[in-house]
Protein backbone atom coordinates (compact mmCIF):
# COMPACT_ATOMS: atom_id res chain seq x y z
CA UNK A 1 0.00 0.00 0.00
CA UNK A 2 1.12 3.36 -0.77
CA UNK A 3 2.45 6.36 1.94
CA UNK A 4 -0.07 8.77 2.38
CA UNK A 5 2.61 11.23 1.06
CA UNK A 6 2.91 9.41 -1.69
CA UNK A 7 -1.23 10.17 -2.22
CA UNK A 8 -0.48 13.73 -1.45
CA UNK A 9 1.88 13.97 -4.14
CA UNK A 10 -0.24 12.32 -6.87
CA UNK A 11 -3.10 14.57 -5.94
CA UNK A 12 -0.91 17.98 -6.14
CA UNK A 13 0.27 16.48 -9.79
CA UNK A 14 -3.27 16.60 -10.88
CA UNK A 15 -4.21 20.12 -9.79
CA UNK A 16 -6.16 19.04 -6.78
CA UNK A 17 -5.47 20.15 -2.56
CA UNK A 18 -4.08 16.87 -1.23
CA UNK A 19 -7.20 17.09 1.86
CA UNK A 20 -7.54 14.33 4.52
CA UNK A 21 -10.84 13.07 2.59
CA UNK A 22 -9.29 12.62 -0.45
CA UNK A 23 -6.22 10.92 0.90
CA UNK A 24 -8.73 8.59 2.87
CA UNK A 25 -10.82 7.61 -0.67
CA UNK A 26 -7.73 6.58 -1.94
CA UNK A 27 -5.95 4.60 0.57
CA UNK A 28 -9.98 2.89 0.98
CA UNK A 29 -9.83 2.16 -3.18
CA UNK A 30 -6.13 0.69 -2.74
CA UNK A 31 -6.92 -1.39 0.39
CA UNK A 32 -10.21 -2.85 -1.07
CA UNK A 33 -8.82 -3.70 -4.52
CA UNK A 34 -12.06 -3.36 -6.40
CA UNK A 35 -14.31 -1.08 -7.58
CA UNK A 36 -16.42 0.71 -5.06
CA UNK A 37 -19.70 2.85 -4.84
CA UNK A 38 -20.22 6.12 -3.08
CA UNK A 39 -21.82 4.32 -0.18
CA UNK A 40 -19.46 1.76 0.08
CA UNK A 41 -16.34 4.40 0.40
CA UNK A 42 -18.71 6.11 3.10
CA UNK A 43 -19.24 3.16 4.85
CA UNK A 44 -15.83 2.02 4.59
CA UNK A 45 -15.07 6.17 6.40
CA UNK A 46 -17.55 6.28 8.40
CA UNK A 47 -15.82 6.28 11.87
CA UNK A 48 -13.28 9.34 9.91
CA UNK A 49 -16.28 12.30 10.35
CA UNK A 50 -15.96 12.98 6.61
CA UNK A 51 -19.40 13.89 5.24
CA UNK A 52 -21.09 11.94 2.62
CA UNK A 53 -21.61 14.78 0.20
CA UNK A 54 -17.46 16.14 0.31
CA UNK A 55 -16.17 12.33 -0.34
CA UNK A 56 -18.91 12.62 -3.21
CA UNK A 57 -17.74 15.31 -4.43
CA UNK A 58 -13.92 13.94 -3.91
CA UNK A 59 -14.83 10.80 -5.98
CA UNK A 60 -16.10 12.79 -8.70
CA UNK A 61 -13.13 15.26 -8.66
CA UNK A 62 -10.54 12.66 -8.46
CA UNK A 63 -12.30 11.14 -11.73
CA UNK A 64 -12.15 14.28 -14.10
CA UNK A 65 -7.90 14.59 -13.03
CA UNK A 66 -7.92 10.72 -14.20
CA UNK A 67 -6.66 9.17 -10.51
CA UNK A 68 -10.23 7.22 -10.67
CA UNK A 69 -11.83 5.42 -13.37
CA UNK A 70 -16.15 5.88 -12.64
CA UNK A 71 -18.08 3.00 -14.14
CA UNK A 72 -21.73 1.83 -14.45
CA UNK A 73 -22.45 -1.59 -14.69
CA UNK A 74 -25.71 -1.85 -15.84
CA UNK A 75 -27.31 -1.37 -12.38
CA UNK A 76 -27.18 2.28 -12.63
CA UNK A 77 -25.13 2.82 -9.93
CA UNK A 78 -21.46 4.47 -10.29
CA UNK A 79 -19.03 2.52 -9.50
CA UNK A 80 -15.41 3.90 -8.15
CA UNK A 81 -11.72 2.53 -8.19
CA UNK A 82 -8.19 3.37 -8.61
CA UNK A 83 -6.47 4.58 -12.70
CA UNK A 84 -2.96 3.85 -11.81
CA UNK A 85 -3.39 0.82 -9.65
CA UNK A 86 -0.84 -2.06 -11.44
CA UNK A 87 -4.07 -3.85 -11.10
CA UNK A 88 -5.86 -1.66 -13.47
CA UNK A 89 -2.80 -0.50 -15.38
CA UNK A 90 -4.56 -0.90 -18.79
CA UNK A 91 -8.09 0.23 -19.16
CA UNK A 92 -9.62 -2.71 -20.33
CA UNK A 93 -9.41 -5.49 -17.59
CA UNK A 94 -12.79 -7.73 -16.60
CA UNK A 95 -14.93 -7.68 -14.08
CA UNK A 96 -16.83 -10.04 -12.50
CA UNK A 97 -20.44 -9.02 -11.18
CA UNK A 98 -22.39 -11.42 -8.47
CA UNK A 99 -26.38 -11.14 -9.76
CA UNK A 100 -27.36 -12.21 -6.64
CA UNK A 101 -25.76 -9.24 -4.09
CA UNK A 102 -24.38 -7.57 -6.79
CA UNK A 103 -20.47 -7.37 -5.96
CA UNK A 104 -17.82 -6.48 -8.33
CA UNK A 105 -14.53 -8.07 -8.31
CA UNK A 106 -11.75 -7.55 -10.84
CA UNK A 107 -10.26 -10.44 -12.70
CA UNK A 108 -7.12 -10.68 -13.47
CA UNK A 109 -5.93 -9.91 -16.89
CA UNK A 110 -4.79 -13.10 -18.27
CA UNK A 111 -8.46 -14.47 -16.99
CA UNK A 112 -10.12 -13.01 -20.18
CA UNK A 113 -8.13 -12.08 -23.83
CA UNK A 114 -9.80 -10.41 -26.54
CA UNK A 115 -7.91 -9.95 -29.77
CA UNK A 116 -9.16 -7.64 -32.60
CA UNK A 117 -9.17 -10.05 -35.75
CA UNK A 118 -7.80 -9.15 -39.24
CA UNK A 119 -11.27 -8.56 -40.42
CA UNK A 120 -11.95 -5.82 -37.51
CA UNK A 121 -12.35 -2.64 -38.99
CA UNK A 122 -9.19 0.10 -37.44
CA UNK A 123 -11.36 2.23 -35.27
CA UNK A 124 -12.51 -0.65 -33.40
CA UNK A 125 -9.52 -1.86 -32.32
CA UNK A 126 -8.52 1.48 -30.97
CA UNK A 127 -11.17 1.87 -28.87
CA UNK A 128 -11.62 0.30 -25.10
CA UNK A 129 -13.32 -2.61 -24.63
CA UNK A 130 -15.59 -3.09 -21.33
CA UNK A 131 -16.15 -6.70 -20.65
CA UNK A 132 -18.41 -8.08 -18.07
CA UNK A 133 -19.00 -11.80 -16.72
CA UNK A 134 -21.81 -12.16 -14.64
CA UNK A 135 -22.75 -15.29 -12.13
CA UNK A 136 -22.76 -16.41 -8.75
CA UNK A 137 -19.93 -15.17 -5.90
CA UNK A 138 -18.59 -17.67 -3.94
CA UNK A 139 -20.90 -16.05 -0.85
CA UNK A 140 -23.99 -16.35 -3.00
CA UNK A 141 -23.89 -19.69 -4.63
Amino acid sequence: MRARTEYRDLLRERSLRATGPRVAVLEVLERHGRPLTHAEVADALEDSGFDRATLYRNLIDMTEVGLLQRTDYGDHVWRFELASSSAHANDGHAHFICKECGSVACLPAESVAIRASRRTPKAMRRRSVQVELRGLCDACA
